[in-house]
């Protein structure tokens, strides 16, 4: 099984890259972000491989990092996700993006995207949501906070969680996604500590909106 390739990039295309690795031309299949990150045709590229072996064909898929392709395998656990779909998710967010998506519950965010319906993007929440604490992300304290919710859920609700809850929903109301009200509500408690009021925890959540 091929576990990494580093060759010369001969040709991209809208799916995939033909890597060269010794002469022979190697014909991968990347997300857009993981294609977009390439460096141009004729340099040097190294890609994290997943070999997929089927009775018809061998298929090969690349990524950045192990980061990335182990969200790849997590994804594919999903009944309904298959290759192309999960693709597709890595295309449109980054690991840290998704486990907040994830954990958020942000079903409109999988929605978004082709070839995912309501049923599906509501299954993948709800099967991955105890699962992506144990995946890296490459976002500086994404891993921490993203525990530490689990962590609290996982347990009786506090008041503390009950105004994170009341937060994030009245984002949502003004206009923003889940995963983005929930990632500002999750930093503005933890900077505000457990005395803040709903008021002041959505005032800070606004401000970590506009900062980001």
């Amino acid at each position: 099984m091929i576990g990494k390739l580093r060759g010369i990039i001969d040709n991209i295309d809208d799916d995939s890259v033909i890597l060269d690795v010794g002469g022979i031309g190697y014909h991968v299949f990347c997300s857009s972000r993981t294609l977009q990150a390439l460096p141009p045709v004729g340099e040097t590229a190294q890609l994290i491989i997943e070999t997929h072996v089927r009775e018809d064909h061998i298929h090969l898929y690349g990524f950045p990092d192990s980061v990335e392709r182990d969200w790849f395998r997590l994804l594919l656990t999903v009944q309904g996700v298959g290759n192309k779909i999960a693709l597709a998710i890595l295309s449109a967010y980054a690991p840290e993006q998704l486990a907040h998506g994830i954990l958020a519950k942000d079903t409109a965010a999988f929605r978004a995207i082709g070839g995912i319906g309501p049923k599906l993007a509501e299954r993948i929440v709800t099967e991955l949501k105890d699962k992506v604490t144990k995946l890296p992300t490459r976002g500086f304290g994404i891993q921490d906070s993203v525990v530490g919710k689990k962590k609290s859920e996982s347990r009786t609700q506090t008041p503390e969680t009950s105004l994170t809850d009341d937060a994030i929903s009245a984002l949502v109301n003004l206009g923003y996604t889940r995963s983005e009200a929930y990632t500002a509500a999750l930093k503005a408690g933890q900077n505000a500590g457990s005395k803040a009021g709903l008021d002041q925890l959505i005032k800070l959540s606004l401000k970590e909106l506009v900062r980001g």
